[in-house]
């Protein structure tokens, strides 16, 4: 029997292709998504040709290319270039692997989406003005990592918390002592998870702060030697040399414009990273972290003894399977595969905790 999965990848992939581009401001950029949609759907129909299938065979767009749809309406659509990226990346990656195994040649075809897709997002020498800025945007929000956050920062406190629950309903058989633990468990968790983001943002901060300053110094003491660094770094982009000087020259006649660009090319910092905010990392881990974690405690405001413990299980293989669901739309494994993994491993480390907790409750007896 025919495995269609690689025919449904390229029907996702050339379906989301073609949302960027009817979404897309830049008329050059939205005619490469078009090229590349159509290149997608080539590409299914002649693995359907190859296997002398009828292109009626050609699958529509799953429900996860649907779903990624709605996700970039609701939050924009560099999510959904974020995770076409991700996709072409890992078909690059498997065909390279392949022709390593084969021993063949490699061709400049494998790593061609990606190395396109790359191009759009970092070629800012074809770029001025409010283009500029928006591909700047761009560039640090793609690849759905906001939403990789909000998921994997779910499932750390709901699988966590559950452990806690489960180990504490196991070892005693009071509400109360559940309760407080569970809450307990969900504020520690949270703060501490908080605590992090804030921290990490923070001195990410100050780092870039610093190494900015410092460039700051270099370019009012010794402009020449910046220029010339500069210069060597378009150069290495593949820009010819005259062109490349005449670049460096025109950015060093403007301090502040060079000073943003030195840091960006040579520190590999964008000031706008800076802008964002300790405080709402903080506030915004702590959320996501608590609604996790809050579900495994719920029945236990209502409930006691094991009809507490069986409704918390269910509760949480519910919330670990629509993790699990979330997940693929990153991973593009199938819904169930996945929402069965994320639930088995959570239902396991909950039954171990359980079980530790029922041991030493008894021998506390």
């Amino acid at each position: 029997m025919i495995n269609l999965k690689n025919v449904q990848t390229e029907v996702d992939t050339g379906f989301l292709y073609n949302i960027l581009a009817e979404n897309e401001p830049d008329p050059n950029v939205a005619k490469v998504f078009t090229e590349m949609s159509a290149i997608e759907h080539g590409h299914a129909l002649a693995f359907l040709a190859k296997h002398n299938l009828d292109p009626s065979h050609l699958p529509l767009p799953s429900g996860r290319a649907k779903t990624l749809k709605l996700i970039g309406k609701i939050f924009g659509y560099d999510y959904v270039l974020g995770v076409v990226l991700d996709t072409e990346k890992s078909i690059s990656s498997s065909i390279v692997n392949a022709r390593k195994q084969s021993k063949t040649a490699n061709s400049i075809s494998d790593t061609a989406h990606v190395t396109i897709l790359k191009n759009i997002l970092n070629n800012h020498t074809e770029i001025s003005g409010s283009n500029l800025a928006r591909f700047e945007k761009r560039h640090r929000s793609v690849g759905g990592n906001a939403l990789r956050a909000a998921v994997l920062g779910g499932n750390d406190g709901l699988v966590s918390n559950f452990s806690l629950v489960m180990g504490i309903a196991g070892a005693t058989s009071g509400q109360s002592e559940v309760l407080l633990t569970g809450l307990a468990g969900l504020l520690a968790g949270a703060l501490s998870m908080a605590l992090g983001e804030w921290i990490s943002v923070k001195s990410s901060q100050e780092l870039y702060e610093n190494q900015m300053q410092l460039e700051l110094e270099e370019l009012e003491t010794n402009p020449e030697g910046e220029e010339k660094e500069l210069a060597l770094i378009y150069m290495t982009k593949g820009i010819p040399e005259a062109q490349a000087r005449t670049m460096a020259s025109e950015i060093i006649a403007n301090k502040d414009q060079a000073h943003d660009m030195l840091i960006k090319e040579e520190l590999g910092i964008n000031p706008e990273d800076l802008k964002g905010s300790a405080m709402e990392a903080a506030i915004t881990s702590f959320i996501l972290f608590a609604v996790g974690a809050i579900i495994p405690v719920i029945p236990f405001f209502f409930l006691t003894g094991i009809s507490a413990v069986l409704f918390s299980a269910l509760l949480s293989a519910l919330g670990l399977f629509f993790i699990g669901a979330a997940i693929t739309l990153f991973t593009g494994k199938t819904i169930w595969y996945s929402g069965a993994r994320q639930v088995f491993f959570g239902l396991a480390a909950a039954a171990i905790t359980y079980g530790i907790g029922t041991l030493i409750g008894v021998s506390l007896e």
